[in-house]
């Protein structure tokens, strides 16, 4: 579960609550695609805006239409006592694992983020992955950190963010963190421009964006690295070179896979939950621009 590529999709929604006819067809073209997990609630699925009973919901959708295919869902909350209470909603929906970050408002200490992991392992009959997200959290976990908290029960997988592009960095970054962890837990690589560059570098995984509109051109760059075409991986990454940059230029993935969905017809307009807006006028042009380049399947 915690290798190859475990696609994120969005969660659309609108102000009413979620369209939960698009998020279901979203999920099945996942599983038809035979992506190794499905990551839902991730922040490309917008939790940190979704109430508890909406949360359970999503869970339940994705386990139903996710065909046998593993649903791995995040379960994050400012409060420990909330963390617990959607594991116990992940776990009954039947999620093959869960994704926890390490969500505050006032910034945690190393104790602190690990006694939340230590805390939720105590309630979880399956395993978790850590999601280390400093962009979003502004935490920042140290390599020792994550090797303490993968020492406790149901830990089988590190998320971490994005490596150097420059492969002799990224494997030392790798391999640095992989001494400290025990040989059952993988690391999964984060921000999609750098996961070709992460798997060759040696990650197990990659928690994938653009994999949960397009999994099969995500598919194709996880399978060329796990079969050891380095070359071919990073060529598959750097023809998607123009939606790399759209990350770059609007401040992460969100809005631009948002956009893209909207654009391509997979959800309706609008599909955040606000006051998250995705792109419009001039930028929603350049988005268009560059699906009209790629030629995405």
């Amino acid at each position: 579960m915690f290798t190859g590529l475990s696609a994120f999709p969005l969660t659309p929604m609108n102000e009413r609550g979620i369209n939960e006819y698009e998020f279901v067809r979203l999920v099945a073209h996942l599983a038809e695609a035979a992506v190794d997990s499905i990551g839902v609630l991730g922040s490309t699925g917008s939790y940190a805006y979704l109430n508890r009973d909406e949360r359970a919901r999503v869970i339940q959708l994705s386990v139903e239409n996710a065909v046998g295919t593993p649903v791995i869902a995040g379960i994050g909350a400012l409060r420990t006592r909330d963390v617990l209470a959607n594991a116990e909603h992940a776990q009954q929906a039947g999620a093959s694992g869960v994704l926890l970050a390490p969500v505050s408002y006032q910034k945690l200490t190393n104790d602190e983020v690990f006694d939340l992991y230590a805390t939720v392992c105590q309630s979880l009959s399956v395993p978790l992955c850590v999601y280390d997200n400093p962009g979003t959290t502004h935490f920042e976990f140290s390599d020792e950190l994550h090797g303490r908290i993968a020492q406790l029960p149901q830990v089988r997988s590190i998320k971490i963010p994005p490596v150097n592009n420059d492969m002799d960095s990224a494997k030392e970054r790798v391999a640095g963190l992989r001494k400290l962890l025990p040989a059952d837990v993988t690391i999964g690589i984060s921000g999609d421009a750098a996961a070709a560059t992460g798997l060759n570098a040696g990650c197990d995984t990659w928690y994938s964006v653009i994999g949960g509109l397009y999994p099969r051109a995500a598919l194709a760059i996880t399978r060329a690295a796990q079969a050891g075409d380095i070359q071919q991986a990073k060529a598959l990454s750097d023809a998607l070179e123009p939606l790399w940059a759209l990350y770059r230029e609007y401040g992460g993935s969100l809005r631009v896979a948002a956009t893209i969905a909207e654009i391509t017809g997979k959800v309706s307009q609008p599909c955040l939950p606000q006051p998250l807006k995705t792109l419009q006028a001039g930028d929603r042009k350049r988005v268009e621009q560059v699906l009209g380049q790629l030629g995405l399947e």
